[in-house]
């Protein structure tokens, strides 16, 4: 199987490291295989697929789509580094408001499975980032929601004081005073 599949500490939250095969013209690495997912648990299927470019310092997030547009994400850094987030959101769950970190690169290939009921954002460690996403509903303006980055009673310990960030995000509702899912 050219991919491992780690269980985080919240259930759910899956690291992905995929095998690359090198030699000295360069590396082949497979990023999804449909069967290889539904095999170790994940059964998700992707409708849309997503690129951003950020600079060093750049801080996107907390985002999420509501219901019933929610999303579950598949998260990848194809050039640089980013500290990548992703918060339980689900009232219900006994890890709500618990947040993971990890750092994905493309140095590390490392991915980040996030199933619907989390916010994710991320940080750029790096110049141009380039990170993709592939997401299993299509975008909806109409059901677009997030979090403030900075919210205390979540406490992320982000690796930069004074990330850039979008005055979309700047707006963003503290958990407490946010629709999240039940």
């Amino acid at each position: 199987m050219p991919f491992t599949f780690k269980q985080l500490d919240i259930p759910g939250l899956v690291l992905v490291t995929p095998k690359a095969f090198s030699d000295s013209r360069g590396f082949f690495l497979e990023t999804y295989k449909k069967s290889d997912f539904k095999n170790s648990g994940i059964d998700t299927e992707f409708m849309q697929d997503n690129h951003s470019l950020s600079s060093k310092g750049v801080l996107r997030g907390l985002h999420y789509q509501k219901e019933p547009y929610s999303q579950a994400k598949l998260v990848r850094v194809i050039k640089g580094s980013v500290y990548d987030v992703a918060v339980d959101i689900r009232k219900s769950s006994p890890t709500f408001k618990q947040w993971i970190a990890v750092e994905l690169s493309d140095e590390n290939n490392n991915m980040l499975y996030i199933p619907e009921g989390f916010a994710h954002g991320f940080t750029a460690l790096a110049d141009d980032v380039h990170l993709v996403y592939k997401c299993s509903s299509e975008y909806s303006h109409q059901y677009d929601a997030g979090i403030r980055w900075d919210d205390p009673e979540i406490n992320i310990q982000w690796p930069f004081k004074n990330p850039s960030i979008s005055d979309k995000d700047l707006v963003l509702p503290y958990l407490k005073d946010a629709e999240v899912f039940i």
